[in-house]
């Protein structure tokens, strides 16, 4: 196995989803992982385990998902990008820290290749049921940014842009798999490193005695102190000032808080990745993600050859949603929104919420397992002209 001196393995090569991840992860410049062995996620960490050494850097297997879902942000404390790996119930444990990357605006990765659930669920069968826990699953107020991607390829691509949103905004990234994705092999084209955007992490130019760790400018997002250089700050997940001093006022709560989901909200239009088709005769728009929309494409086709006019929405961003597609499209005459996913309904109700009662939404529910039949999505598609 040959890599460059970035440690990106460059070429094209027949790799499944998970392992694309990895090379994704590495490519975007993590040297430092932590994890906890589970299905259908853990080949990802097994190969970052075996190709680390060749690059510089650690991996961690964790005692449980609580410990390595904290381990990465010390990592990141310490000045390496990091991430970690794991399925369903590792991710309800992983919830609190979540939090905790959100509150002291640590850029980290959280990659979630789903199962069916709830509990012990179907450890090695897909499902789509986490989405909703992606965005509400730790407490409070907050806004976080979710991928999802539907090929090994996009999972190589998607978690370098994850990493460079976690960058970006100084804040947790998910990148939202699923078994079928990562487990499918298929052709993944990795380009040389130096055609590979990468966002470096942004560290301050405030001299040390005048550096204020919480402090912004117009785009919301605090600079990172460099690491041994002098710099003297507090982390906390407290609620606290822009010193990062614990301040247990409403006034500093409602300002950091409303920071903290603006500095996403504000940029919801550059973050929102979809990928469209036939959007402009649409009376039908169909929405997926993940691996649901690779069974979607098939219906919309015979849905065209039919001679009925469906469009294609898929959702790249799931979080934060763009709310402003769905306002657009249901303003201009799309009679209905189709969505299938492997869970009861958890996305449609977004779509439902942004559409604003001017379209229908019809969900194409299924509880996980295996993937839907085209002619599901079909017939929902027929139903949405009736």
């Amino acid at each position: 196995m040959q890599s460059d001196p970035r440690g990106v393995l460059t070429g094209t090569h027949f790799l499944d989803g998970d392992h694309a991840c990895c090379e994704g992860a590495l490519a975007a410049g993590a040297r430092f992982a932590s994890g906890y062995p589970i299905t259908p996620s853990t080949e990802v960490v097994e190969r970052f385990a075996a190709r680390i050494p060749t690059v510089g850097g650690t991996f961690i297997q964790m005692e449980d998902e609580l410990a390595a879902s904290i381990t990465l942000q010390g990592a990141v404390w310490g000045g390496a990008k990091a991430f970690t790996v794991t399925s369903g119930p590792g991710f309800s444990l992983m919830m609190e820290h979540v939090g905790y990357a959100v509150m002291t605006e640590t850029p980290c990765v959280f990659v979630n290749v789903q199962r069916g659930g709830p509990s012990t669920g179907l450890p090695t069968l897909p499902a789509q049921a986490d989405m909703m826990q992606a965005r509400w699953g730790s407490h409070g107020d907050y806004q976080i940014i979710a991928l999802c991607p539907k090929s090994p390829q996009e999972c190589f691509d998607l978690t370098i842009t994850a990493f460079n949103l976690a960058e970006q905004y100084r804040t947790p990234v998910f990148v939202m798999m699923d078994e079928c994705v990562g487990h499918m092999t298929e052709k993944v084209i990795i380009p040389p490193a130096g055609q590979i955007e990468i966002t470096p992490r942004r560290y301050t130019t405030a001299a040390p005695d005048q550096f204020q760790p919480y402090a912004t400018g117009s785009d919301l997002v605090p600079d990172v102190p460099p690491i041994a250089s002098g710099y003297s700050f507090h982390i906390t997940g407290l609620t606290h000032d822009e010193r990062g001093y614990p301040s247990m006022t409403p006034e500093t709560q409602d300002h950091l808080v409303r920071r903290l989901q603006d500095k996403i909200l504000n940029a919801v239009e550059k973050i929102t990745l979809t990928e469209e088709e036939n959007l402009n005769d649409a009376e039908v728009v169909v929405v997926s993600y993940g691996i649901t929309s690779r069974v979607a494409q098939r219906a919309i086709d015979l849905a065209r050859a039919k001679g009925i006019r469906a469009g294609k929405l898929r959702l790249i961003t799931a979080w934060p949603f763009p709310d402003f597609k769905f306002r657009a499209l249901a303003s201009n005459g799309v009679r209905a929104f189709v969505v299938p996913e492997l869970n009861l309904g958890q996305m449609a109700r977004e779509v439902q919420r942004a559409a604003g009662g001017q379209s229908r939404v019809i969900p194409v529910t299924h509880a996980g397992g295996n993937v839907h039949q085209p002619e599901q999505i079909l017939r929902a598609i027929e139903e949405a002209l009736l």
